[in-house]
């Protein structure tokens, strides 16, 4: 390559890195995340483009091949998985991108066993084979092909450290002592590892544990490229490092600002098998009460202000298009409608707002628990569509395994109808007091088909 060639290479790989920060900061409010989102895959591709004139790099048909193979994939999956889906494809990417980051890792390994930079591969590795075989188990349980529940092992600690020490062990002495025979048990051993620690998460948890993967993936691969820089395609390993930086300081933030949201810190989430025992207080006391659609469409009309509160049950049944019929009708009877959005309501962080935004509602309805928790004793009407845990008044009882965590508050509006397919407990299968309450009412079925039989109700008045 020629000093200019070099040159340019260079240069695309700052200015791909510039828009990578520009998209990422683009990603933090939903009007803006879909351009950020465009800004960062365009920066990404004209970062792998230039790096076919690195020099020392050759196997250009394999390489070809990986990008057809792995594109081809990756936009097949992105056109036709429902947005209820979406939190598995980035569990699955998640393990992908921690997939590649170990691979590299043993190509560098394999190729270069000695120095301080092979000790960045070994961490590397280490890093991205728990991911990629967590986030296996998180696809496989938000799936639904294995249990969602904890499925916690006798002596798991004793035994998950007792793997992860052991895998490290055969890591820093293939190293050490130039073994590559031990490479194959080092990886063993941690992609085990990755799978004990996951399998005790669950699906309440699962929130958290993608945005950590995410994280992990994002920090693997900036110790690859910092390993990277020291050889001959050291250019492409700076873009790995920012990068990787990029994903894994993101990753962190928001998997911290999932754990606050649940009142939780991370080790709770990863070592305390949250969901594994049952809420060991009093019976809840009292019967849940039902309402008609034709009732509950009265109630909602003749009220001042009502606000809708999504979960996990109205993206299941692809219910937002109606939910807006049912706002904008209510609204043109002079109702004011709002949307009560708690963080942890999907199955991952702002779920509930790409559904709502994707069906047209506009983004100042939307109000975050902290936001409209204050107002919600000044409501007359709460519509809770499909969400259980994070509506359950338990979480202020002392002794509740959901004590402390932040609930949006809708128990205390003057009525609560509740739509839900039947009576059964939410992710953390803890029973909910809200469903008791002298206020509150239970409209049972499919979100979709009760929403429709309000908005034909209101229609018809």
């Amino acid at each position: 390559m020629t000093a200019l060639g070099a040159t340019v290479v260079d240069a695309v790989y700052v200015v791909a890195i510039l828009v990578f920060i520009l998209g990422l900061k683009a990603m933090s409010s939903p009007a803006t995340a879909r351009r950020g989102i465009v800004f960062a895959g365009a920066a990404m591709l004209a970062a792998v483009v230039v790096t076919f004139l690195s020099p020392g790099l050759s196997n250009f048909a394999w390489i070809a091949l990986g990008i057809l193979v792995g594109g081809g994939a990756g936009f097949y999956w992105a056109r036709v998985v429902q947005m209820t889906a979406m939190p598995q494809m980035v569990a699955v990417f998640n393990g992908m991108g921690g997939g590649a980051a170990a691979a590299i890792a043993a190509v560098e390994l394999l190729g270069r066993l000695t120095g301080p930079t092979a000790y960045l591969s070994v961490a590397g590795a280490i890093i991205g084979s728990v991911s990629i075989a967590g986030s296996v188990i998180a696809f496989l349980k938000l799936q639904g092909w294995m249990p969602s529940a904890p499925i916690v092992l006798p002596a798991r600690q004793v035994v998950n450290f007792g793997v992860l020490a052991v895998g490290v062990g055969f890591g820093v002495y293939a190293v050490g002592w130039l073994h590559a025979l031990y490479l194959a048990p080092f990886f063993a051993l941690l992609l085990v590892y990755g799978i004990l620690l996951t399998l005790p998460i669950g699906g309440a948890d699962m929130p958290v544990v993608i945005s950590l993967f995410n994280a992990l993936t994002g920090v693997a691969v900036g110790l690859d490229g910092f390993a990277l820089v020291n050889g001959p395609l050291g250019d492409a390993g700076y873009a790995m490092v920012v990068a990787g930086v990029l994903v894994g300081a993101a990753g962190s933030l928001l998997t911290a600002l999932m754990a606050r949201a649940m009142n939780r810190s991370l080790g709770n989430v990863l070592f305390g098998a949250f969901g594994a025992t049952t809420d060991a207080g009093a019976a809840v006391q009292g019967s849940m009460r039902s309402i008609d659609a034709s009732d509950a469409a009265v109630l909602m009309a003749y009220a001042g202000e009502v606000v809708i509160a999504p979960g996990y049950g109205m993206a299941v049944a692809q219910a937002q298009q109606k939910v807006k019929e049912l706002a904008d009708l209510l609204a043109a009877k002079g109702v004011t409608v709002k949307f009560a959005i708690h963080p942890v309501a999907g199955r991952m962080p702002g779920h509930m707002n790409v559904l709502l935004a994707e069906a047209g509602i506009a983004y100042d309805k939307l109000f975050d628990r902290d936001e409209i928790n204050a107002e919600f004793p000044a409501v007359d009407v709460v519509l809770v569509i499909g969400a259980n845990d994070v509506v359950n008044p338990a979480a202020r009882r002392k002794g509740s395994p959901l004590e402390g965590m932040p609930i949006l508050d809708v128990d205390k509006a003057h009525n609560v109808i509740v739509i839900k397919r039947g009576q059964g407990k939410g992710f953390a299968g803890i029973e909910n007091e809200l469903f008791y309450a002298d206020n509150c009412r239970m409209l049972y079925g499919d979100a979709q088909a009760a929403v429709g039989q309000i908005v034909s109700a209101l229609k018809q008045g």
